[in-house]
């Protein structure tokens, strides 16, 4: 199986197709939706952090999920980016039997709670603001309402993956 991005990965590239093919197909979804959100997160590049938000790694994990999965930003940052994909799949399996679509495993790494919402449900949470969601994130307010959808943000994610690779987000696994 060949992966979209792959030509991204600087380091490690055959043992990390192999962790990625392996690790999504054991949680339930296609190897080439994570290479994507990997991408769009981080730009494949295991090494960066978020200058505002210290998010770190891959997936951009916060420093808070970073402890609960009993690591730390500076820990992930310090891994290899094969190393590193077991804490990708660790924090995902939470999650295996809520992602049937591209947009769900998204959601899962950015926003959990939007898992499974209709279009134009507003990302907030019990101590997170819709406002300060879309404060944070003004790369998906794209109507500059102070609020995100999962609408808005499922666009701009589907929008920053060339059109060549698309067919493989639209697909159900």
């Amino acid at each position: 199986m060949s992966l979209i991005f792959l030509h991204k990965v600087s380091s490690n590239r055959e043992a990390f197709a192999s962790k990625v093919i392996a690790g999504s197909q054991q949680l339930g979804f296609d190897p080439n939706w994570l290479m994507a959100i990997m991408n769009f997160e981080s730009g494949l590049d295991h090494t960066r952090v978020n200058s505002i938000s210290g998010a770190t790694g891959l997936i951009q994990f916060m420093p808070a999920t970073a402890k609960q999965l009993g690591t730390s930003t500076p820990a992930l940052k310090q891994m290899s980016n094969v190393q590193q994909l077991d804490y990708v799949f660790k924090y995902l399996r939470a999650y295996k039997d809520k992602i049937h679509y591209f947009i769900d495993l998204y959601f899962a790494v950015f926003f959990p709670l939007a898992i499974n919402k209709p279009l134009d449900f507003i990302l907030e949470a019990k101590n997170l603001s819709r406002s300060l969601v879309a404060r944070q994130n003004p790369i998906f307010d794209k109507n500059k309402d102070g609020q995100l959808t999962v609408s808005e943000i499922q666009d701009v994610v589907f929008n920053a993956v060339p059109e060549q690779y698309r067919p493989f987000l639209k697909k159900k696994y």
